[in-house]
């Protein structure tokens, strides 16, 4: 006996036999079984009794009831046990690429979900979900290989055509798999139902790995899951298939940089050498991480042995032709994105093109709406659907985004598929709303607009000054695309939207874009022929170059363009602005004495057309010249006195302008008095000026420098503790604003506390 099912078989029937005293021709008289067959199965060389020859064999024997229930029993495990043999080859495992790399951490996952125990009549199954690209497939492969021998009775693999136009129907799935279990056709059940629980009892039974490669639908998985046992299930699908419940669910992303050099330089082997390394990851980047789009690269390099790739990276660097770059034999990247797209319906379809000419990465719903020329909660239906297939990244803060490669597949449909005056229309349509809509948003700072007292219907409704400061930050690189793509068709809307972003720029001083923001107004003004605009947008540009780090020469340029403009224009305002501005980089530079001259001369231009407002920060510049003199009693005299103004409400200043001055006129008395001695006064106003400044929700330069001092003072007052948790949090503001240098050196600071 071979140990096996059927040879047990064999040597118990022809116990019996003998027991009975039959010959096998006596025996096939009897039991209507061929003498021939008879004697294959006491060989073991039978194909597999089936149940109705067993149970004539049984009435030919005369067997009892034991007897009869042992040797069917056998029967049953002998058949299972030579149909497994005879299919073997069916649902095989590919192969896997030798020059797999990283995914170390979703390896690991994958190992746990072997030994992971599992509930009573619950199957433990992996989900694997990601866009086209990725690796899904390879990775479930490479991984299947590497956990193969936890299942010795097999790792089935199956294709269920998930993006085909006709995905495999799960009965079908189910026959392809019990064969491959080694079910014979013939003990295959018709009734679905029957077919999935002979499945289960199968693989109850074993311990098998099942991967079910390209699902399409919960409907196709769900009766391809084993339902307990030790058989594990992994899924792979581009679709999120949310509704399968008690699944472990995996995301797959792109390879992070260093992975994706790592893997391309695998796929070129010894013809990596050749190439230098910041070749390959200039190459490895432009992939954007996906290993279908790197393998692609790596081919295409592999097969042609004469090419630089320093040529074909500068081939990909051009974003208009980047994407027929990537086809090598029968791969091209935008196939595999095209098997996504046909699944979408004709709308979604045309969304997706749509958003392909949105300036920015990341939009919202009501930019899709206004993309896709529907309704907002048709817009959400099309981005749930288009995050479901993995044509989109979902943020989870209300923000989609698609990856590089995709974005460029899009354009290329929304070029091929739609007419050039349609795509005109569309361009306008969304650049002129970002544009309005960054308008209004950046009016809620702005004295005198706030909240839109009659909002535009066609923008999205904001209630307060946070929701319009999200959508400004989060939308920037979509605004400003915008201002680029509209200066030349539309300069009176580049021009409202740079003019409308002068007071939220001081809420967010340290964003990049604001020097190319009003530069575009002032292009803008000049296209209009609004000298005043013009001199206007370009003192905002001045005041960038205040901000650190501070260009005081470039800030004098700037001032010294915009005088000129105003003067010729008759704007006094912008005329004063211009020699404020003038002074803070006179200042700046370290002349004291011409600053305060030049802020003199502007604060008297500004009370002579009662901007008291404006008059006040001139004042103010002085005393800032008085306090980096040294003299800070006369300085603490005039901050005094200003604050005493602001306090008054017949000066004639602004609530708003009040509110927002207060609490850096409360740092430079609070300055002052440090300076004189007075710490205890100094450290009770600085407190003040903080929490005015946290109010107003103001991090910037100006918070990090008060909370430095105020850590100083306390250190001074021998508070170390107090000193070292102000110190902690100036180090996570100038950190936040990019100033290194200065987070270093508070962080030191609280050590040494």
């Amino acid at each position: 006996m071979d140990g096996t099912g059927r040879s047990a078989f064999g040597e118990v029937l022809r116990d019996h036999r003998r027991a009975a005293r039959l010959t096998l021709e006596q025996l096939a008289e009897v039991s209507g079984v061929s003498a021939r067959t008879l004697s294959d199965m006491e060989r073991g060389r039978s194909k597999g009794p089936q149940a109705r020859t067993v149970t004539a064999l049984a009435d030919a024997l005369k067997l009892d009831d034991s007897g009869r229930t042992r040797l069917i029993e056998l029967a049953r495990d002998g058949r299972l046990r030579d149909h497994w043999a005879r299919q073997s080859g069916l649902c095989e495992l590919p192969r896997m690429v030798e020059d797999f790399t990283g995914r170390a951490e979703e390896l690991i996952w994958l190992s746990e979900l072997v030994y992971v125990e599992s509930s009573p009549g619950v199957g433990v199954v992996g989900l694997i979900t990601g866009s086209a690209g990725l690796g899904k497939t390879t990775f479930a492969v490479r991984a299947a290989h590497s956990v193969r021998a936890s299942f010795p009775d097999g790792v089935l693999f199956l294709d269920l055509l998930g993006m085909s136009q006709r995905p495999l129907t799960a009965d079908d799935a189910l026959r392809q798999l019990l064969r491959a279990l080694g079910t014979a056709d013939q003990n295959i059940p018709g009734d679905p139902h029957e077919r999935a629980s002979l499945y289960r009892s199968l693989l109850r039974d074993k311990h098998v790995l099942v991967v079910l490669d390209n699902a399409a639908s919960e409907e196709q998985v769900r009766p391809l899951l084993p339902g307990g046992g030790a058989s594990r299930a992994l899924i792979t699908t581009r679709r999120l298939l949310a509704g399968l419940e008690g699944v472990r669910r995996l995301v797959l992303g792109p390879l992070p940089l260093s992975e994706s050099t790592e893997l391309l330089t695998g796929i070129l082997g010894e013809r990596s050498v050749r190439d230098e390394e910041s070749t390959l990851t200039r190459l490895a980047e432009l992939c954007g991480g996906l290993p279908l789009a790197l393998r692609i690269i790596g081919n295409r390099l592999l097969s042609r042995p004469d090419w630089d790739s320093a040529h074909l990276a500068a081939r990909l660097a051009d974003e208009e032709r980047r994407l027929e770059q990537f086809h090598a034999g029968d791969l091209k990247i935008a196939n595999a994105f095209g098997l996504s797209y046909e699944q979408l319906a004709d709308s979604t379809r045309r969304v997706f093109r749509n958003l392909a000419v949105v300036p920015g990465l990341d939009f919202d719903a009501a930019l899709t709406a206004v993309a896709g020329g529907m309704p907002i909660v048709d817009a959400w239906d099309a981005l749930d659907e288009l995050v479901d297939l993995g044509l989109l990244q979902d943020s989870g803060e209300g923000l989609y985004r698609f990856h590089d490669l995709v974005r460029l597949f899009a354009r290329e449909r929304l070029q091929e598929e739609d007419s050039a005056a349609g795509q005109e229309a569309l361009t306008e349509r969304v650049t002129s709303w970002l544009l309005r809509m960054a308008t209004m948003s950046g009016r809620w700072f702005e004295p005198g607009y706030g909240r839109p007292h009659r909002p535009d219907p066609d923008l999205a409704a904001q209630a307060s000054a946070d929701e319009a400061d999200w959508w400004l930050r989060s939308h920037v690189d979509n605004w400003l695309g915008a201002m680029r793509i509209s200066l030349a068709a539309r300069p009176s809307l580049v021009l409202d939207c740079a003019e409308s972003m002068h007071w939220y720029s001081e809420r967010w001083v340290h964003g990049a874009h604001w020097h190319e923001v009003f530069t575009l107004g002032a292009e803008a003004a000049a296209a209009l022929g609004d000298l005043a605009q013009q001199a206007t947008q370009l003192n905002y540009v001045a005041w960038v170059k205040s901000v650190p780090p501070r260009d005081p020469r470039a800030m004098m340029g700037y001032a010294a363009e915009a005088l000129e403009l105003a003067t010729r224009a008759g704007a006094t305002a912008q005329v004063a602005w211009s020699q404020e501005y003038t002074a803070t980089a006179l200042h700046t530079l370290g002349q004291l004495d011409e600053a305060v001259a030049m802020s003199l001369r502007a604060a008297e231009t500004f009370r002579g057309i009662d901007d008291i407002d404006s008059y006040v920060q001139c004042l103010a510049h002085v005393a800032n010249c008085l306090r980096d003199d040294g003299r800070h009693a006369e300085a603490l005299e005039q901050y005094l006195a200003l604050v005493a103004l602001m306090d008054d409400e017949a000066s004639g200043m602004s609530p708003s302008v009040v509110t927002h001055s207060r609490p850096f006129a409360l740092i430079r008395v609070a300055q002052c008095l440090g300076h004189l001695g007075r710490r205890p006064e100094a450290i009770t106003t600085l407190s003040t000026a903080i929490d005015l400044l946290d109010t107003l929700q103001v991090s910037d330069y100006r918070r990090a420098e008060a909370l430095e001092t105020l850590a100083a003072l306390l250190a001074e007052e021998g508070r170390a503790g107090e000193s070292s948790r102000a110190y902690v949090r100036a180090a996570r503001v100038f950190e936040s604003i990019g100033d290194t240098e200065a987070s270093s050196r508070c962080q030191a600071l609280v050590t040494a506390a």
